[in-house]
Formats: structure tokens, sequence, C-alpha cells
């Protein structure tokens, strides 16, 4: 009888002990599929999608937004005055395309990227189409500066009309031809008008200085001209992709979600 109970409970433990150790190599496995930037566009495009958090931060730009042009408009300018914007996550909200490449356990990809701009039916951010068209209201002229690539302009002006976006043509929504630096850009307007606001989701949208830099530099620029942050520059946010993801990789374009991974990871801080 004992010789009974001994085997019996040897082989509890023993079954004990190999459901341990399955559920110990399954984590694991699992820990090793997941990719951390993949998977963290989902996290960030939920947070865009729902998190009234999000729309708060928009409207919070935007109204500061409003302020600071009713003070421009009480100013006198020898020149019209013009508020210059980027388009993506400023504008208007690609977090499906973002959604869309991680369920396919993709990144940024460029055919994706342009298959999603021609359905032209991005939604806007909270606060975006008011502000623009009270702009307009007040005889200010909107200049769309994008990253967006020429051959998209077509579907880029479908979107903006689709929602009644203000000066949305081809003279007012400026994209990229041979250079994602937005500076000559910029300086064309400045010849003929005084621009009092702009409004992006990427420092890069307010000055060049910014542009392909590592994290510290862009961090020592910010803090150099704090003052014109909520002044004359209007961050919207992004913590989906940017300039500041671009300089956590070293801006390279070519590491593999892996590598990605273990780059960021090496990045954190923790205790």
């Amino acid at each position: 009888m004992k010789n009974i109970i001994y085997i019996i409970v040897f082989s509890v433990i023993f079954s004990l002990s190999s459901c341990k150790k399955e559920v110990e190599i399954t984590k694991t496995e699992t820990t090793s599929d997941t990719h951390l930037v993949i998977d963290g566009k989902i996290w960030s495009s939920i947070f865009q999608q729902k998190a009234a958090e999000y729309k708060a931060l928009s409207y919070q730009a935007y109204n500061i937004a409003k302020l600071r042009l009713d003070e421009a408009l009480k100013e006198k300018s020898t020149k019209p005055l013009a508020v210059v914007t980027d388009i993506d996550e400023t504008v208007l909200d690609n977090s499906p395309n973002s959604v869309h490449q991680a369920l396919l356990g993709k990144g940024y990809e460029s055919a994706s990227w342009k298959e999603w701009t021609a359905m032209a039916q991005a939604d806007t951010l909270a606060g975006s189409r008011n502000f623009f068209t009270y702009a307009a209201s007040k005889n200010v002229t909107v200049f769309y500066v994008s990253n967006r690539n020429t051959s998209e302009i077509d579907a880029t002006l479908k979107n903006l009309k689709l929602f009644h976006f203000p000066f949305a043509d081809s003279t007012h929504v400026l994209l990229k031809t041979d250079t994602s630096n937005k500076e000559p850009r910029r300086q064309e307007i400045l010849k003929n008008y005084n621009v009092v606001l702009y409004l992006g989701d990427n420092l890069g949208d307010f000055s060049h200085v910014f542009d392909k830099k590592s994290t510290e530099d862009r961090n020592s620029s910010t803090a150099t001209i704090a003052n014109a942050f909520g002044k004359k520059f209007i961050v919207l946010p992004n913590f989906n992709y940017g300039g500041w993801e671009n300089a956590l990789l070293n801006n390279s374009y070519d590491w593999t979600p892996k590598q990605k991974d273990s780059i960021i990871k090496s990045k954190l801080k923790s205790y």
C-alpha cells in the first residue's frame, strides 16, 4: 500500500514539474516572438484612436493656437499673415495604417502608406478643422507643408476637402519633392507672408536643426528654444512615429524588428 502511495505522490510531483517547465518554455517562446516596436504601434494607436486624453491634448494645442493667433491679429504687419502646418498627425489621423501594418507583423512600408493615403479617408485631429476655419475667417492664409510625396497630392487634397479645410489646393499644400527638409519650403512662404504660427507633431516641422540628429542633440535644441513652444510653435502629440523614434534608432532605417527591439530596450531607463 505504501508503495502505491509513493508512486502516486511521485507521479503528481513529476506532473507538476513538467507543467511548470512547459509554461516556462511557452513564455520564453512568446517573448522571443514579440516585437516591441511593432506591437508598440498597436498600443500607441489605440491611445490615439480611443483615449479622451489624446483628444484633450489636441484640443489644448489648438486652443492655444487660437489664443496666439488672436494676439498676432492685434499687431501691425507689413505682410499678410499666415500659419504653416504639417498634415499627418497634426491635421489628419493616420493611425489606421499603423494598426494595419502592425497586425501583419510589419512596420512602416512606403507601398502600404501610399495605399492608405490614396483612400483619402483619414479622420481629423480634434480641434484642427475649427482652428484652420477660424484662421481663414480672419484672412489668415493656411499653408500645409507635408513630407508626403508629390505623387500623393490629389488624394491629399481630396482628404482635406472631405472635411472642408480651407486653402486645400495645390498652391497651399506643399509636399516633398527632393528633400524631407522643410526649411526651403518654409523660406519660400516667408518671402511673401508673415508666418505667425507653426503647427506640427515633429520638431522638424519647426526647424531643420532637429532633422536627423541624436536624441541628446534634439533635447538640447528643444531646451534652447523652450520659450517658443506654446507661443509660435504649437506641438501636437504623436507617440506612433517621428524624429524621436528615428533618433533612438540612430537615424538608420535598415534595422530588423529584433534589432530595433534590442536598441530600444538598451536605451530605456529603469531601476
